[in-house]
């Protein structure tokens, strides 16, 4: 199934909510801590430098070091291209695809052609916009593996798994969440692997944060998270700084992690140095964190305790110093927020949002929270894991209406449902 062009579905019309961001709302009561190594995680391996502890009330004031371009060098302009996510293929969610469509919602593609009850999740755009990497999760194991794939479709390809090369534990290995540098010459991902816990089959012994070359050569490891506490967590989803020198990703504990079944974002360098922890405990900071071009925001989103699409969460950001933690969208939620994503240019933010318990789709919104967008009208379907990339949008084919026409259309057949 291959939808190209424009969608019924899709609407560029904005649809402004008016003060949506609640500016940058500080937290500074849960920062308290935030930026230190929680002493029940081990880094005997990891060769840690002395922890940068946040200051206990930061402020918004407060000058975040910028870890983009090098001072006084003007940046590339950055060209907002396609935008690339997961979709749901079936109302039971058993089956998903990547898709790809232009920043004003037209120009649906479907990516991948998965085969039946497997999923393609948490995709990743190459720096020149040519290439998105994913991951494909079997259904009869699983276990995720990393693949690639060309932005028009052609030539997906699965990577070698590390435990090919007989060097790696391949007790129930799984590979998720590749992200590529911005020179394009590592992904980083995470990866889990050994015995399942006898208390809880779905927990594996180990889970850290890999790097490799993009053929799935020169293969190292990142964190040493859980090497002397197995069972504790799991780490996943890497994003770069826009300098390469790094990293941001999701560890979310278990039963037996310290503290028990939360989630938060960790911060190290692509050396595997300088580990910290970004977001405190209370937030339950999950997904995908994304940094800003300029480097001086990374924007996360919160998740609530209980089921994965539970609403209540919201959309954050921080400083990559961990200081001037604030809030885009309003608090408290009544509704599911997924990942969210800078553009290449900056000026906007794509995320996924579920108002009404029926499916997510994608919204676009300024990056202090306000002028949000619908892009997207899919309710049998459930869009995840955005991400903004620099691949031009294709031509629009001969004969199709205009985007503002397909977005009326779509109001009048709601408004025909209604009645």
């Amino acid at each position: 199934m291959t939808r190209t062009g424009q969608s019924p579905r899709s609407t560029p019309e904005a649809r402004t909510r008016a003060s949506a961001g609640a500016g940058l709302l500080l937290l500074s009561a849960l920062l308290t801590g935030c930026g230190a190594e929680p002493g029940e995680i081990p880094l005997s391996e990891i060769q840690a430098d002395a922890p940068s502890t946040a200051p206990e009330s930061p402020t918004a004031a407060a000058s975040p070091g910028v870890v983009g371009a090098a001072a006084g060098t003007p940046a590339a302009p950055a060209h907002n291209g396609l935008i690339v996510g997961g979709e749901f293929l079936d109302a039971a969610r058993t089956t998903s695809a990547i898709v790809t469509l232009a920043p004003d919602g037209t120009n649906w593609h479907q990516v991948t052609q998965p085969p039946d009850r497997t999923r393609d999740d948490r995709p990743d755009w190459s720096p020149d916009g040519s290439t998105i990497a994913f991951d494909r999760t079997d259904p009869r194991s699983g276990a995720a593996r990393l693949w690639t794939v060309a932005n028009t479709g052609d030539g997906a390809q699965q990577i070698g798994q590390l435990c090919e090369t007989g060097t790696a534990d391949c007790a129930n290995e799984d590979e998720r969440a590749p992200a590529y540098s911005p020179d394009g010459k590592q992904l980083a991902f995470s990866r889990s692997w050994g015995a399942l816990d006898p208390a809880d089959k779905y927990q594996v012994q180990y889970s850290d944060l890999y790097l490799m070359s993009p053929d799935g050569t020169d293969v190292q490891r990142l964190t040493f998270l859980t090497n002397d506490k197995p069972y504790s967590g799991q780490v996943s989803n890497p994003s770069w700084s826009p300098d390469g020198k790094q990293l941001t990703f999701e560890y979310r504990t278990n039963a037996t992690g310290q503290p028990a079944n939360s989630r938060a974002i960790y911060v190290v360098a692509a050396d595997g140095t300088g580990l910290r922890q970004l977001t405190p405990w209370e937030l339950r900071a999950g997904d995908r964190a994304n940094w800003s071009p300029d480097g001086t925001q990374i924007l996360f989103t919160t998740h609530p305790a209980g089921r994965a699409d539970a609403p209540g969460g919201g959309i954050y950001t921080v400083h990559p110093d961990g200081t001037a933690i604030g809030a885009l969208t309003p608090a408290p939620s009544d509704v599911f927020y997924g990942t969210a994503a800078y553009a290449p240019d900056g000026k906007s933010i794509v995320f996924a949002q579920d108002p009404a318990g029926s499916g997510a789709d994608l919204y676009t919104m300024r990056p202090d929270g306000t002028g949000i967008a619908r892009l997207t009208h899919d309710r049998d379907a459930w869009l995840t894991r955005p991400a903004w990339g620099t691949a031009a949008v294709p031509p629009q084919p001969d004969g199709r209406a205009s985007a503002q026409a397909q977005s009326r259309r779509w109001e009048e057949d709601e408004e025909l449902q209604d009645e």
